[in-house]
């Protein structure tokens, strides 16, 4: 048996290592990953006061319309709403706000335009409209966030 010479030995043997090509594209790959990961983050890290701001908006929006639909129908409803405006032995609805410029604020119709800012924080404004419809009262709160995302609440009051 012959002895392995030098020319036999190179021909079997094998590179142990990466080329110079294997390593940029490497680097190409990883790095196209990472600027996705770090957009993702940016993203994330940007719209994470978004939801508070939303319920701070929303909270504040349901506040008010609670308020006001906790009110009497009508200006010309008794307290306790019995007998309801506009029925047989009662006053007739007016369905207009109080006059200007001090509103007592003690019906629904009296918040149709209403409105105010800095609630619950600075940035925020809050308005309301109301409007009639075959003695149906459409009550519609909205509420601007400081990011500029509006927030809308509407109710119908009927004269029981």
């Amino acid at each position: 048996m012959p002895l392995p010479t030098n020319t036999t030995k190179q021909k079997n043997s094998f590179q142990l290592g990466v080329s110079l090509i294997e390593m940029v594209v490497f680097i190409v790959v990883v790095s196209i990953a990472l600027l996705a990961l770090v957009g993702v983050y940016r993203q994330a890290t940007i719209n994470n006061v978004d939801p508070i701001i939303r319920m701070q908006a929303l909270e504040a929006a349901q506040s008010k319309l609670d308020e006001i639909l906790s009110l009497k129908y009508d200006s010309a409803t008794p307290t306790g709403g019995i007998p309801a405006c506009g029925t047989l032995g009662a006053n007739v609805c007016t369905n207009t706000p109080d006059p200007a410029p001090t509103p007592d604020y003690n019906d629904v119709d009296d918040y149709n335009g209403w409105g105010d800012t800095n609630i619950p924080a600075a940035g925020y404004s809050r308005n309301v409209t109301v409007t009639v419809n075959n003695n149906i009262k459409l009550i519609t709160v909205s509420v601007t966030a400081p990011t500029g995302e509006t927030i809308l609440l509407a109710a119908e009051r009927a004269n029981f």
